[in-house]
């Protein structure tokens, strides 16, 4: 006889995320499969941690990715009804991180606010200390307490909960400050990965973060090995035309592979 299956209690921070892929699928997203040539970087970043300095490649990655939304604000905007768009100045990160709970490891998003105005070390060290902080997972983001009224969410059926979604994307400036307007997502931290993978978001630009993989790359007539880093963005076809996302996505290309300041 087989034996029956034993239980695993989910943790109350997955229910949301099972909402937020069911909206998001509703979402007009253009998925956008890139490489980026990040071996520069990688070189300095190894270079200031030899120095002692703590510079993590994904916060120098989160502060590339908000100043080059910055000079293209419209991608990260949120429809405000038919005709209009909201447009924010500031670039509000989530940013999913993991922490421990009950034994278990569960990815939970912080969100780093005014990350265009941030150093890369700066956004280390707010990462660093969100993965400190002792929180519940009964909270939705972390460092910020969850209400009564929020915790209440978790006990409704899911067509209430799917429905306080679409009521929070109605609602621009609500959104903004709940969840930010770009999200962030690294899976290349967890293990090596020849490829790209296809997300899901509620936010109106997300990222996906791959692996960094050695190939050949021909750069002036010659072959050279580089670290390439793969990367899926998803932008909102409800924003922005094709040929904005064409020039955000160039904007983005320079300042990784040639803006190497920090």
């Amino acid at each position: 006889m087989s034996k029956e299956p034993h239980c695993q209690i989910i943790p109350k921070s997955r229910i949301a995320t099972f909402d937020v892929f069911a909206i998001g699928k509703r979402k007009n997203h253009v998925a956008a499969f890139l490489e980026f040539d990040v071996t520069e970087i990688r070189k300095r970043l190894s270079e200031t941690r030899r120095s002692g300095q703590k510079i993590s490649f994904n916060a120098w990655l989160i502060s590339s990715i908000a100043r080059a939304v910055s000079n293209h604000p419209e991608t990260a905007a949120f429809r405000k009804g038919k005709s209009k768009l909201s447009i924010f100045d500031d670039i509000n990160v989530s940013f999913l991180v993991e922490k421990q709970f009950q034994g278990k490891k569960v990815p939970l998003p912080m969100v780093i606010c005014k990350a265009q105005e941030k150093s890369p070390a700066d956004i280390t060290m707010e990462i660093e200390n969100a993965k400190r902080q002792d929180d519940s997972d009964n909270n939705i983001v972390l460092g910020r307490k969850t209400n009564i009224s929020e915790q209440i969410y978790y006990y409704l059926p899911g067509f209430l909960r799917r429905m306080i979604w679409r009521i929070i994307l109605n609602k621009p400036e609500f959104a903004y400050k709940k969840m930010g307007n770009v999200v962030v997502t690294s899976l290349g931290m967890t293990g090596v990965m020849n490829g790209w993978f296809l997300h899901s978001s509620i936010h109106p630009l997300a990222f996906g973060i791959g692996s960094v993989i050695k190939k050949p790359v021909v750069i002036k007539n010659d072959i050279q090995i580089r670290e390439i880093l793969n990367v899926t963005v998803l932008l909102d076809h409800d924003l922005v035309d094709g040929a904005p996302m064409i020039r955000f996505i160039k904007t983005l290309k320079d300042i990784i592979e040639r803006d190497v300041m920090f």
